[in-house]
């Protein structure tokens, strides 16, 4: 496996503080020109399974916010590449 450098960001949270997380993937539904990124905070679920977060990235008001994702349909097309992601490690 070639050893790439972790993409970190930082989210700031609803009470004002900042939390580093590694992004996974960062892309765009080409057809809809959705933006969204897959990330994690490295944590492990009790089958010690890495917990990873999707989230829509809003840009309209000029800082990128997060914003979580519900129509059934998006959810659908994000797991799709969720797939391929785990395929392809």
């Amino acid at each position: 496996m070639e050893n790439q450098e972790k993409k970190m960001m930082s989210i700031v949270q609803e009470d004002g503080s900042l939390e580093e997380v590694e992004v996974i993937l960062a892309f765009e539904f080409k057809d809809t020109k959705k933006e969204y990124v897959i990330y994690t905070k490295n944590e492990r679920d009790e089958n010690d399974n890495i917990t990873v977060y999707v989230s829509h990235v809003d840009r309209s008001s000029g800082e990128p916010q997060l914003l979580g994702v519900e129509d059934e349909e998006e959810w659908n097309r994000i797991k799709d590449v969720l797939r391929e992601l785990s395929k392809a490690e």
